[in-house]
């Protein structure tokens, strides 16, 4: 006799590890939160843009060759290295809320000094202090905002801090272009100096915000991280669950449920360093390299040139005038903010696979069609070729289109999402240091490249970087859309690219469930 089935449609999307009865629309207090802590974002963002348009000034007002050019734009990447590496200790020891704090008074510092500068050896030393405190605000933003959102959003949520960096870059551009009308001594430091009220208004609005509900957990204090938890969870039972969670990773017996209790001398991140580098577990081994990769593709496919060299290279192009330089770097603010927006709305609908994969190949392609671009122009430097000029300049436009809707904001959600909680702050400050260091050596080396390679060489080199970067993404780092930051470890100890696209595969399909409780897939309809 035939065994009796039951046959139901099988939902499009992953089925949730809990459904709360009660969800709210959205979480507005969460949100509240995590753009706070995104603001800290703004100081890289506003500094990178800045230099593009003071760069020029500062080379003719100081008499500045080729080289200390690259030295004075490149050197912020090995500077915030320094921030970036101590902030996981700093945050671990005083908090996520006040690192930020912290890191807002040392940028103050920095680009005040920038402002006031008389010569060549001050100004890098204010661009060294400024760097010291971009290293902690781009590597605590998103760990907090990781560790303070719900899951169903915490893609929307931690891309907050790649919105902030382009809002910041964009700001640069237009602080470069009107502060260039101004005399050639004093356009470079207003420029440079005006970074200061973000820094003050980032310090004053951050003390509004909680503190991390992980890192309470992390110092004991069950209470005021259970009160944290339930104002940024969708419904008291998913803060009562993301609790046990993060108790259970903190070592913390689950029945306790005192105020404050006593907790391990490893729970404050000693021995952190050892289990992340010395004797990892295959799972953290596979963690560390993909947040160590995403970061290090993120900067390696030069991205970091076209923000801090565009006018150059619509110099290359044949865009000759100042202004008109200046302008067309305004667009490529536009746009990376614009589609920057877009992404946010996107990475807890899409996931960040397809996102991240569909990013990268577009960036191979823009890639590619800007170096034919160059290379035309190059090739007949008393002609102008209006329709490479014109790609050449869309190609532009395209590339940090496709790099803001996935590799750009994806990489800082990835990275501050993947590490269990112990190795969190320390993990997500090594991958930012993988993306500094990176972003730095190309930033200083990219006018001796283009001199040794040409202009169209370099970018037929990012290309390929790019190609490898797809390749890497696609076979190493699994979907983490929908899951809990203490699902992580279990996650990227079982990944396997093949499942994932049998996964894939699957949604859709009619699923059989026979009468003891097997489920038989089959073609939908």
């Amino acid at each position: 006799m035939a065994e009796p089935t039951t046959t139901y449609e099988a939902p499009e999307n992953t089925v949730p590890a809990f459904k709360s009865p009660e969800k709210r629309r959205t979480n507005k207090y969460a949100i509240f939160c995590a753009t706070l802590a995104s603001m800290s974002s703004i100081l890289l963002g506003y500094d990178y843009g800045v230099m593009t348009g003071a760069a020029l000034s500062i080379k003719d007002d100081l008499h500045l060759n080729d080289t200390q050019v690259e030295i004075l734009v490149g050197t912020l990447g090995f500077y915030s290295l320094i921030g970036s590496a101590a902030a996981g200790r700093t945050s671990d020891w005083i908090g996520r809320r006040y690192t930020i704090v912290f890191a807002a008074v040392i940028f103050f510092v920095g680009a005040l000094m920038m402002g006031l500068a008389v010569n060549y050896a001050f100004l890098m030393v204010g661009r060294f202090i400024a760097g010291v405190g971009v290293g902690y605000a781009l590597m605590i933003a998103p760990v907090y905002t990781a560790e303070v959102s719900p899951a169903s959003c915490r893609g929307f949520l931690t891309s907050f801090p790649e919105v902030f960096i382009n809002g910041g870059i964009l700001l640069g551009y237009v602080s470069s272009y009107f502060f260039s009308r101004l005399p050639l001594n004093l356009s470079w430091r207003f420029m440079l100096g005006i970074g200061v009220i973000p820094s003050v208004l980032l310090g004053i609005c951050v003390l509004a915000m909680p503190e991390s509900p992980r890192w309470l957990v992390m110092q004991g204090r069950l209470g005021d991280a259970k009160r944290v938890l339930d104002m940024t969870s969708d419904s008291k039972e998913e803060a009562q669950l993301r609790l046990a969670d993060i108790k259970e990773a903190a070592r913390i017996p689950p029945e306790c449920n005192d105020e404050v209790v006593a907790v391990a001398k490893q729970s404050h991140g000693e021995g952190v360093w050892r289990e992340l580098l010395l004797r990892p577990t295959p799972s953290v081994r596979r963690i560390l390299i993909a947040g160590v990769g995403i970061h290090f593709f993120q900067a390696a496919t030069g991205m970091s040139t076209v923000v801090l060299y565009s006018p150059r290279i619509f110099e290359k192009a044949g865009i000759t005038n100042t202004n008109k330089k200046l302008g067309a770097t305004v667009a490529v603010g536009f746009v990376k903010t614009i589609f920057i927006l877009v992404a946010t709305f996107l990475l807890d609908k899409f996931g960040r696979r397809p996102l991240l994969l569909t990013s990268v190949g577009g960036m191979i392609i823009s890639l590619v069609c800007l170096a034919v671009g160059l290379r035309v122009v190059d090739t007949h430097p008393n002609e102008k070729i209006m329709w490479a000029m014109a790609l050449c300049i869309t190609m532009v436009l395209v590339n940090v289109a496709f790099f803001s809707i996935g590799l750009g904001p994806v990489t800082w959600v990835y990275n501050s999402e993947i590490f269990p909680l112990k190795l969190r702050a320390q993990g997500a400050s090594i991958g930012v240091a993988a993306n500094l260091v990176t972003g730095g050596i190309i930033s200083m080396t990219f006018i001796s490249l283009y001199n040794a390679i040409t202009i169209s060489g370099a970018f037929f080199l990012f290309a390929g970087i790019a190609t490898v970067a797809w390749a890497f993404f696609f076979t190493f780092l699994p979907e983490t859309q929908g899951k809990t930051l203490e699902e992580m470890e279990g996650l990227f100890s079982k990944f396997n690219w093949r499942d994932s696209i049998n996964n894939r595969s699957n949604q859709g399909k009619k699923a059989t469930v026979t009468t003891n409780g097997d489920v038989q897939m089959g073609t939908k309809g």
